[in-house]
């Protein structure tokens, strides 16, 4: 029997990531390893579609029955990995989520060194819309950079560049105060490639010494503590994320925040206190 079915459905990859149990990438390498059995047969390829009622197993075990999509606001310290299993033995941030959250994973990355907002997800489907850039997301940052830059430097920034053959999109960045061999700068952008923000400063003859992530679209740092973890309400996700109520079949209402976060002030010399638990709907999103 060969892997290429052609009943319509889901590709099992989408299929393993909406039950909860790893993102898309994972759950192709799953079946490239044989660890994945759909209707007898152990699957060889991810170019496969789920038909319907197809009895799936994985390491022997069926699949649990998809959650409704959940997604979680972390405030992630400096010195923590973002991901499940790190090669040297670091501590990563899932070791200190609670227990009764289960199995999630991010929504992109923060560096070893970098903190701040991260997303979490139970829906691997749901992190790879959200990662892409056509969803046109901005992220905010607020960077200590040891150097100095003058303004056209971080107005050219606004044009894009290329850095050893790799293409980055614009970032608008701003100065907000210098304080001696340090400066504080404001960065938005949209693509979030690996470790870009210290890249383009490097390129610009700056080390990046802290970065703090203070928003991910519409969703806020807000105030939560450092290492903190806040479940995104199921309104919010409707109202932000297009969710339908199908998938928040016999979930609980969590509770909403309390107001939304008001227009940003002018920088402070030290990060700002962040201001709000929620998300700031419609804010950061590009037309």
């Amino acid at each position: 029997m060969t892997d290429a079915i052609d009943e319509r459905g889901d590709r099992i990859a989408k299929v393993l990531a909406r039950a909860g149990l790893c993102s898309r990438r994972e759950a192709e390498r799953w079946v490239t390893d044989g660890r994945v059995v759909m209707n007898g047969v152990v699957l060889t390829t991810p170019a496969v579609t789920v038909p319907d009622g197809a009895i799936i197993l994985v390491d022997g075990k069926p699949l649990p029955e998809a959650e409704p999509s959940r997604l979680w606001r972390y405030h992630k310290p400096a010195g923590l990995v973002t991901s499940h299993k790190d090669e040297k033995g670091r501590e990563t941030l899932f070791d200190r989520l609670p227990d009764e959250i289960g199995r999630v994973i991010s929504i992109g990355r923060l560096d070893l060194n970098s903190e701040g907002l991260l997303l979490l997800t139970n829906d691997g489907g749901l992190a790879r819309r959200l990662e892409l850039p056509s969803t046109g997301w901005v992220r905010r940052y607020k960077v200590r950079v040891h150097g100095t830059l003058t303004p056209p430097q971080l107005e050219s920034l606004d044009r894009g560049l290329t850095i050893d053959g790799v293409r980055y999109g614009p970032i608008k960045a701003a100065l907000e105060r210098q304080q001696g061999a340090n400066g504080w700068v404001t960065v938005a952008l949209t693509e979030g490639k690996n470790r870009e923000v210290r890249r383009v400063f490097e390129h610009l003859g700056v080390t990046v010494n802290r970065l703090i992530r203070l928003s991910y679209g519409p969703f806020q740092l807000g105030n939560l503590e450092r290492g903190g973890i806040e479940e995104v309400p199921r309104r919010v996700l409707r109202d932000q994320l297009g969710l339908g109520p199908a998938q928040d079949k016999g979930r609980p209402e969590a509770p909403v925040a309390a107001a939304p976060a008001p227009a940003a002030k002018p920088a402070r010399t030290k990060p700002p206190r962040p201001h709000h638990a929620g998300a700031r709907p419609n804010a950061d999103r590009r037309r």
